[in-house]
């Protein structure tokens, strides 16, 4: 299934998107998208039976409808650095002998295609079209071998960075990573049994057209189960929370000289099996 959320924001309501396309709202479900949906597992196989017998006459989401973050606001937003083997080439960095780990305010969540709020005084805000996951059950101390049971689906991820506040500020990248609107989310989460193999999947990025991110997740330095594995050591792992797993080449701060956003940029991503997205740059008011 795909799972999507809708409506102005702060008022999204749940909905689905059915194979054909189509958009539907879910309200009569009677649960978001969020922790105490993903913490009972019997929930998706109630969810699942709800469609089979109210998708035909459930009410349609208009095309022109906003759509929220796919996922309600989770515990936390666990993002991962320089995991790509062509990003780290890109970046001259060294391979790192353990996953880079960060964290991004979940306050920086928003719709897929609403604007992305250039900050204050910000002159080097960057792209970054990610893969992130969605824990479906509790991980604590989690076994590579068992780690994708705790994995309920997949979403597109555009990790936007603002590199002064990241890099050059000293502290945590976490500042230069959780500005509002940061993370949208979605335009949906395909649930595990959607993507067969989540390390062999398209992605892409474009700013006012031209192609800067042409990658695939196969370039994962350290794999889905891996990091599922390796963060349930340090901290538990809740069902609802999000791991963005990095970057492919062809961000901003990679090019010489750096390309930077600017108001009125428009910047599209997709990857395949999870739908694209679409942010125009605009100045912090």
């Amino acid at each position: 299934m795909k799972l999507l959320r809708f409506g102005t924001a702060g008022s999204e309501k749940p909905g689905l998107q059915l194979e054909d396309g189509t958009r539907i709202d879910a309200s009569g479900f009677g649960m978001d998208w969020n922790t105490d949906f993903f913490a009972d597992p019997a929930n998706m196989a109630s969810l699942q039976t709800w469609v089979d017998d109210n998708a035909a006459d459930a009410p349609r989401i208009a095309d022109d409808v906003r759509l929220g973050s796919a996922l309600a606001r989770p515990g936390k937003i666990i993002c991962i650095g320089l995991n790509f083997s062509d990003h780290a080439e890109e970046a001259g960095m060294d391979i790192p002998a353990e996953p880079i780990v960060f964290f991004k305010a979940t306050s920086a969540m928003v719709g897929p295609n609403d604007d992305v709020v250039i900050p204050r005084g910000s002159e080097k805000t960057d792209w970054e079209v990610e893969l992130a996951f969605v824990i479906g059950k509790k991980a604590s101390y989690v076994s590579e071998e068992n780690a994708f049971d705790h994995v309920a689906g997949y979403v597109l991820h555009n990790d936007y960075s603002e590199r002064e506040y990241q890099l050059e500020r000293g502290g945590q990248w976490v500042k230069g990573k959780s500005c509002d609107t940061f993370a949208p989310i979605g335009p949906f989460m395909a649930t595990a049994d959607e993507i067969s193999d989540p390390e062999n999947l398209a992605m892409w990025l474009t700013v006012n057209g031209e192609k800067k991110q042409d990658g695939n997740s196969s370039k994962l330095i350290f794999g889905i189960a891996h990091l599922v594995s390796y963060l349930s050591r340090f901290m538990s792992l809740e069902p609802g929370d999000i791991i963005s797993t990095g970057t492919p080449p062809g961000v901003g701060m990679g090019f010489k000289p750096p390309q930077f956003m600017k108001p009125g940029d428009v910047v599209e991503l997709g990857i395949e099996g999870l739908g694209q997205s679409r942010q125009v740059a605009v100045a912090c008011p």
